[in-house]
Order: structure tokens, then C-alpha cells, then sequence
């Protein structure tokens, strides 16, 4: 059995990535998967606690990691225990270090292949496009962001018009940077309200499995990625970029041109949203991809 440790800086977004990576690894070959959380301090701390919880455990035949703050701990673990190392995103160390990097397209700088880069399209997640669709439909939203300013009333606008518009049993929840009060002022909708400190960590996942349609708004990149990972039609709600949008208003643009989302401007000439126009499944693909490279799959 492979044994898998995840080393987590305690973001929900960069253990959903690593999380993601490994339990389409266990979809591949038998796998144990462990997570190892080296907390807060300076970076001498936090490598000192990773080790001291790793060898609590069995001996690891893979490390994961996502975060800049877990590329240290992720290094020393490797060396330590003569280990592979995976890291997700770009990391802020150079990428020689790792054994493999696993580095979404828009932040890499050229088309040109390294050995141990794989690039993916979007973050990694734990979404799988296996569930049984329902006459649900399912809105996410964000907040003020790098790459986006807040604007309440043209989004509350476009809300209120997809819901109103439709037949669909509807769901709505906010996320960490989304403003307080914005989600109540939707009350007001035939919708269910689900606040996000009100839910748990397998609530997204079960109910992007089971919805038909979903809308993100522009700010939300993972989540876009987990919506259409699921299999739903996905549509795109409005947010003002700050400035060009440069990469993420790339990629944005990149699944609109493939078919993959529509944007709400589409919508509202059409009234529906396209059906994804490929099936995405960048966390089994990557999987197998790491397994192959490392020499993992079992013989």
C-alpha cells in the first residue's frame, strides 16, 4: 500500500489541492493517506514539528504539499525520510528542488516542458464528475479579491434574474471574503441560503455532485474548476476586474472560448447555459501522471 503525507498549512484551499491529488491517487492503487499540519512560527519551527509528527507515523512513500509556507517542511521531510516530493502551484522555491511540480498553466511563464512540471489546467480539487444530476441549481460567491473589486448591487442584480428565471430548486452560499450581509439580503429569493460557516467540508462537494447548474462568481477560480470538474453547466456571474484581469482574466477567457463556461452577458441573450463542451478531470489525470513518474503504480 502507497503511503501517502500530506503536509498542510491549514488553508482549506491549498488541503483541498493536495487532498484532491491524493484520493485520485487511491482511485489508481491502494493508498494510506496522512496529514501532517507543522502549524504557525518561524519556518525552523515548522520544520522541526513536520518531522516530529512524520515519524509518528508509518514511513512514507510520497509527501504532498501546497503553500508557500509548507515548501520547507515539504523539502526537509523528503531529504529526511528519502522521500518524493510533490508540490502544487508555483512554488516560491525554485522548481529543481522538488521531484515534481504541479504548476497550473496560466503561471507558467513558458510552453516549454520540464521534466518534472506537469502543468494543469486550473487548481487540482476533490471533485468527481460521477454524480447524478438534479433539478438543482447551485450559485457560489466570492468577494473582493487580487484580481477583483465588490460591487453589490449589479450581482445582486444578475442573482435575482438567474433565480427568478428559473424552475430550479436553488441554493445559495457566500465564502470567507464575501461582505456580511449579502448573502441575507437574498432572502428575499425562492432560494435556500446556506452561510458558509454554517457548512461543512463535504457540503460543496455533494452538492456541485448533484446539481444541474451552477454559477460562480468571476473572483472564485477554484471554485469555477470544481464546478466544472462536476459535470454541470456553469455560468459565469459578473465582477469588475481590477485592471486588465491579466492572468486569471486569461484563463477566464481561455474556458469561455473552449465552451467550458457562460458568461452572464450570454445568459441573458439565450436564457441558458451551455453544456460543458469537455469533461475535466484534471486530478485523475495528474494522479496517474505522478504515479507513472515517480514509479509508483504497483507492479
Amino acid at each position: 500500500m502507497l503511503a501517502i503525507q500530506i503536509i498542510s498549512d491549514d488553508k482549506p484551499g491549498h488541503l483541498n489541492q493536495s487532498k484532491g491529488l491524493a484520493e485520485a491517487m487511491a482511485r489508481l492503487a491502494p493508498v494510506h493517506i496522512e496529514i501532517i499540519t507543522p502549524g504557525k512560527g518561524p519556518f525552523w519551527k515548522r520544520i522541526s514539528q513536520s518531522r516530529h509528527a512524520s515519524a509518528k507515523l508509518p514511513e512514507a512513500d510520497l509527501f504532498i504539499a501546497a503553500g508557500h509556507k509548507t515548501h520547507l517542511p515539504l523539502l526537509a521531510l523528503g531529504r529526511n525520510r528519502k522521500a518524493p516530493t510533490v508540490v502544487l502551484m508555483k512554488p516560491s522555491l525554485p522548481t529543481s528542488w522538488f521531484d515534481l511540480c504541479l504548476i497550473p498553466r496560466h503561471d507558467l511563464k513558458s510552453s516549454r516542458s520540464n521534466k518534472n512540471i506537469i502543468p494543469t489546467t486550473g487548481a487540482l480539487n476533490r471533485v468527481t464528475g460521477n454524480g447524478t444530476k438534479e433539478e438543482l441549481g447551485l450559485i457560489l460567491i466570492g468577494g473582493a479579491s487580487r484580481s477583483h473589486s465588490w460591487s453589490p448591487q449589479p450581482l445582486r442584480t444578475a442573482i435575482e434574474s438567474i433565480v427568478n428565471d428559473s424552475t430550479l430548486a436553488w441554493h445559495l452560499t457566500d465564502s470567507r471574503r464575501t461582505p456580511a450581509g449579502f448573502l441575507g439580503s437574498l432572502s428575499h429569493l425562492p432560494a435556500a441560503l446556506h452561510p458558509h460557516a454554517q457548512t461543512g467540508p463535504h457540503w460543496l462537494p455533494e452538492m456541485l455532485a448533484r446539481a444541474s447548474e451552477v454559477w460562480v462568481t468571476e473572483d472564485s477560480v477554484s471554485m469555477i474548476y470544481e464546478a466544472i470538474t462536476s459535470r454541470a453547466a456553469v455560468g459565469l456571474l459578473p465582477m469588475q476586474p481590477v485592471g486588465k484581469g491579466g492572468k486569471i482574466r486569461a484563463s477566464l477567457d481561455q474556458l469561455l472560448s473552449d465552451g467550458c463556461l457562460t458568461s452572464y452577458q450570454q445568459w441573458t441573450q439565450t436564457r441558458q447555459l451551455a453544456k460543458p463542451a469537455q469533461a475535466l478531470a484534471e486530478a485523475d489525470r495528474c494522479a496517474r501522471l505522478v504515479l507513472e513518474r515517480l514509479q509508483l503504480l504497483p507492479k
